[in-house]
């Protein structure tokens, strides 16, 4: 890889993309709200002697979380549905493209 080639990873907070440009370390984040959000949980977690790799979700996050589950597994079983139906070319791309975008929307954790 070039120093002006581009690499993109998801910031370890948030899960937006981080583009990396250059040589160097990799950033972890894709900006410097995420950094310190992702420092305090570190701290608070050391405080309440919680083990290093815990993650912590309020209950809104959990909820929505589970929502996002929730509209995958339907999108899932549409795509089931419409495959067993004998569905047309064009309605199995556009179920599928949609199944695509609702597993990437559950992948955030925020």
């Amino acid at each position: 890889m070039t120093g002006r080639e581009t690499r993109l990873s998801t910031c370890l907070w948030c899960g937006r993309p981080v583009p990396e440009i250059g040589t160097g370390r990799r950033r972890r984040y894709c900006r410097q709200s995420c950094r310190q959000r992702a420092y305090e949980q570190r701290s608070s977690t050391r405080r309440a002697g919680l083990p290093e790799d815990a993650v912590v979700l309020t209950a809104a996050e959990v909820e929505a979380l589970a929502d996002r589950a929730f509209r995958l597994r339907c999108a899932a079983e549409d795509v089931a549905t419409a495959v067993a139906e004998d569905a047309g070319r064009d309605e199995l791309t556009a179920l599928c493209r949609d199944l695509l975008d609702l597993a990437r929307d559950a992948e955030r954790l925020r």
